[in-house]
């Protein structure tokens, strides 16, 4: 078992050992290694400003996303390919995407311009190059000074063809094999009374959690990560999943999706784009596509906070957690009894999530999210809302489930809401009194994102919304929200 990291920064490995292994990504290419072109400004992964590219090695080419250095920590890192602003660019030239930059006078003060290149250089090597495609691919990177239609120009006017591929500046044949070899080795870091532990397998992940029940589990780190960096967290002892190759899959088989607690959100996204459109439309707005590439629907229902975006899919769909724990031992727990109060579960001392069942709607159903906001993009829920419907003959409802964030201390359902509507016709006056009884059903709170009164309002209203948007199944739907 190895005692330190094996990192490539710009085609170059570089080993991390003892302390050094705890600090952020951005810090290290900062003050280690004088990379300071990538910079850092929110320290919340919410500004992009401090985006690099983070590869890593799979099935036999090495796949890079742009990710917020910040909040990823050079522990969860072993085994992968950093490419930093400073290598993006060839010998001591412009790239094409930092010429039009300066060509359509995309930067002012500077800042955020490093981190707009990286993800720029990503979006078109994806051909996302398109205005509308580029604009999605960038939500993730602030700009306080230009109005962003001059970064956008200068993305259109990028010349293609003079762009090298990473693959080009990075040839990935005498990279995989040192990079796979590095994430299949467990490692174990002892440094300054801290303990740092990324195993390579199921069992040994188990083992170490029940040995370790305070250890912080890491898999995306997206929310510990601006907890360490706010100092409201300082853990100890820490376990990285990044090394359980078991757990990156996302499969499909009869009509149940099997996420792996290693997966992204990103991939987690791609894969629901045919399958479950409207699941894959909440993803779409979970974040920011720089949050997305490293951040784990797992994470998610681990911190279990009552306005994870994800989560209201979950209750209404009969989401199942695989559960692993020690000697091999699995077990599901269905999602609507995992939680036992703000954020704790009914997980074991030496159980961790391995996976995610989601029962995916079928065409005669009816499935619809929803999502309140201050702004549409890279913003906190203030309220959320999940509906999961079947309808007899004549619009009468033969079932539903309602699952509502942001107004509890967990993610609700609405018992008596659901038994209400049950048979009844989906009507304006049958919504509205249904409005009427999920007001007390709900527990919201006043804070910086809504009052208690607007949650309530949102509770109510938000019945007399979905009836509208849904009465088309009444003639015919295709039961994920969208017409035929």
């Amino acid at each position: 078992m190895r005692d330190h990291l094996l990192i490539h920064v710009n085609g170059q490995q570089f080993r991390v050992s003892g302390a050094q292994a705890f600090q952020s990504l951005s810090n290290f290419l900062r003050y280690d290694l004088s990379m300071t072109g990538t910079k850092v400004v929110c320290s919340e992964g919410d500004c992009g400003s401090c985006a690099v590219l983070i590869g890593r090695a799979e099935n036999g080419c090495i796949d890079y996303r742009p990710v917020t250095s910040c909040i990823q920590f050079l522990y969860q890192l072993d085994g992968a390919h950093v490419v930093t602003i400073e290598g993006l660019t060839p010998g001591d030239q412009l790239n094409p995407v930092q010429e039009a930059m300066v060509r359509c006078h995309g930067a002012q003060c500077g800042f955020c311009t490093p981190g707009f290149v990286v993800s720029m250089c990503s979006a078109i090597e994806r051909a996302q190059s398109d205005k509308d495609s580029l604009r999605v691919a960038l939500v993730g990177n602030l700009c306080r000074c230009t109005g962003y239609e001059s970064i956008v120009r200068a993305g259109m006017e990028v010349d293609r063809t003079a762009l090298k591929r990473i693959d080009d500046l990075y040839p990935p044949a005498p990279l995989i094999g040192a990079m796979t070899a590095a994430d299949g080795d467990p490692v174990l870091i002892h440094a300054d009374g801290k303990a740092f532990l990324k195993p390579t397998t199921l069992a040994d992940a188990a083992e170490f959690k029940a040995g370790n029940p305070a250890c912080v589990i890491v898999a995306g780190g997206t929310d510990v990560g601006v907890q360490m960096n706010k100092f409201m967290r300082d853990p100890q002892v820490v376990m990285s999943l990044a090394g359980l190759s078991e757990l990156r899959q996302i499969t499909s088989s009869d009509g149940v999706l099997t996420v792996g607690a290693c997966a992204t959100l990103s991939e987690l996204e791609e894969a629901t784009e045919e399958c479950c459109p409207e699941l894959n439309g909440m993803l779409r707005r979970h974040g920011s596509p720089l949050i997305r590439n490293t951040g784990t629907l797992a994470g998610n229902i681990a911190n279990g906070s009552p306005i994870g975006d994800a989560m209201p899919a979950l209750f209404v769909l009969g989401g199942e957690i695989e559960l692993a724990g020690q000697g091999g031992s699995s077990r599901r727990v269905d999602i609507n009894d995992f939680y036992t109060g703000y954020r704790t579960t009914v997980m074991r001392p030496g159980e961790l999530i391995a996976r995610v069942h989601i029962p995916l709607p079928s065409p005669n159903e009816i499935f619809k999210l929803y999502k309140v906001s201050k702004r549409h993009d890279l913003d906190i829920s203030s309220f959320t809302a999940a509906f999961y419907a079947t309808l007899r003959e004549g619009g009468v409802i033969d079932r539903i489930r309602i699952a509502y964030g942001g107004v509890g201390p967990t993610i609700l359902r609405l018992p008596k809401t659901e038994a209400f509507l049950t048979g009844q016709p989906m009507n304006d006056d049958t919504m509205a009194a249904a409005g009427q009884l999920a007001r007390t059903e709900i527990t919201p709170i006043s804070d910086v994102r809504g009052s208690t009164d607007f949650r309530f309002q949102l509770g109510e209203n938000i019945l007399r919304r979905f009836h509208a948007e849904t009465s088309h199944a009444l003639t015919g739907g295709n039961g994920n929200g969208r017409p035929r």
